[in-house]
């Protein structure tokens, strides 16, 4: 008998004859939290791992923030026969009173090893019966029980009772690469964050305008690509100078106009990034109708200046659904640390909400900004943030 770790991975198993690049990414994302010292199979469209007992708390925190699982389940494996499952079933039964403090149980039995010589209904009378007579306490419900002992009978008996949510989506990785405009603020990390879980691989754009935002804002900003590299497993962040670029923006446009050529600025110098990089999309924390600037209009216009896909998770929600998200994942209190953003100071007081997009356009081409964001795409600074950590500069 052994412990291992029960890896379910959701709609993984859904696809057709690709699934085995979506495997193999989410088994090269799992290897890479939880480093050597494991044995990980996939079999019976599972990933099952067996560790040693003081790697098990890794494991545990690993598989919790790995997109891609939908729930994982610590199970005693050990082979197929009734008296080794009537022990683990009797150890399990144990821990389970021991954690919950509750005493109703079900047992659940599924037999996919059909030359196993008693059927799942039998299995479970068995050991129901067993589990009964060894603790009084105990007592049988069939709907909703405080916990279940699940025992299932495949090559081998496997038998668990606690299952562990995982974050679910995509194996980070499967779905290409993006480029994340990511500010200090609460939106942008969370926007990132959705769109890793189904799949993309990040690279981040900060833009900095020094010394009119200060180095706090610029750690901040550090801050949030780390923890977002503890659900992505790599965060590259591109510091981008946009000082001069704001400058000239200011000098050169009308005043309520500065907010929205200063996010198409952006839009163009995460474009070219992109395509250092080979990002194949956008990615923004955009909520429509949230400010000026995320106005349909607003948004229409601020995409002019590139030729890729924006994808805007947020773009539906509300500000309190967002919090709520950004607290879950660990960057609100980091994004509402007192350190302004470009996009903060430099709004005008009264900025245009409903652009007309022709007009807006030939304003822009007025600008001839272009330069000035190629220079600033080549003085970018770029910062490698892993599993909470920075690792270097790429």
């Amino acid at each position: 008998m052994r412990k291992v770790f029960i890896v379910m991975c959701g709609e993984l198993t859904l696809k057709g004859e690709n699934k085995g690049f979506f495997e193999e990414t989410l088994k090269r994302n799992i290897l890479q939290r939880i480093g050597g010292d494991v044995q990980i199979e996939h079999k019976h469209q599972r990933f099952y791992i067996a560790c040693s007992p003081d790697r098990e708390s890794r494991v545990r925190e690993a598989l919790g923030s790995t997109f891609g699982i939908v729930k994982y389940a610590p199970a005693l494996e050990l082979p197929k026969e009734m008296e080794a499952i009537k022990g683990a079933a009797l150890l399990l039964a144990r821990e389970a009173v021991e954690t919950t403090g509750t005493t109703v149980f079900k047992i659940e039995a599924k037999r996919t090893d059909k030359s196993f010589p008693l059927t799942s209904y039998d299995i479970a009378k068995e050991l129901g019966a067993l589990l009964l007579e060894h603790d009084p306490r105990l007592s049988v419900r069939m709907t909703r029980p405080d916990w279940s002992i699940k025992v299932e009978i495949r090559d081998k008996a496997y038998l668990f009772w606690e299952e562990v949510p995982g974050p679910g989506g995509l194996p980070v990785g499967s779905s290409g690469t993006g480029m994340l405009l990511l500010s200090g603020g609460i939106d942008s990390p969370v926007a990132g964050y959705l769109m890793a879980k189904r799949g993309l691989s990040l690279h981040a754009a900060y833009f900095h305008t020094y010394p009119y935002t200060s180095d706090d804002a610029r750690k901040k900003v550090e801050t949030l690509a780390a923890i977002l590299s503890r659900w992505t497993g790599r965060v590259v962040l591109h510091v981008v100078p946009f000082t001069e670029a704001q400058i000239h923006i200011n000098r050169h446009a009308r005043k309520n106009e500065i907010t929205l050529h200063m996010r198409a600025a952006m839009v163009r110098i995460a474009t070219i990034l992109a395509g250092r990089v080979g990002a194949s999309c956008l990615i923004t924390g955009e909520s429509l109708g949230q400010v000026a600037s995320q106005t349909a209009e607003s948004m229409r216009f601020t995409q002019h200046t590139t030729d890729l896909p924006i994808f805007r998770p947020l773009v539906g929600m509300d500000k309190q659904e967002i919090i709520a998200l950004a607290r879950r994942i660990g960057t609100f209190e980091t994004s509402i640390l007192p350190y302004a953003d470009c996009c903060t100071l430099f709004s005008p007081e009264h900025p245009l909400i409903r652009p007309h997009f022709e007009p807006m356009r030939e304003a822009y081409k007025t600008l001839e900004i272009d330069p000035h964001l190629r220079e600033a795409a080549d003085k970018a600074e770029h910062l490698v943030f892993e599993l909470g950590q920075q690792r270097e500069k790429a």
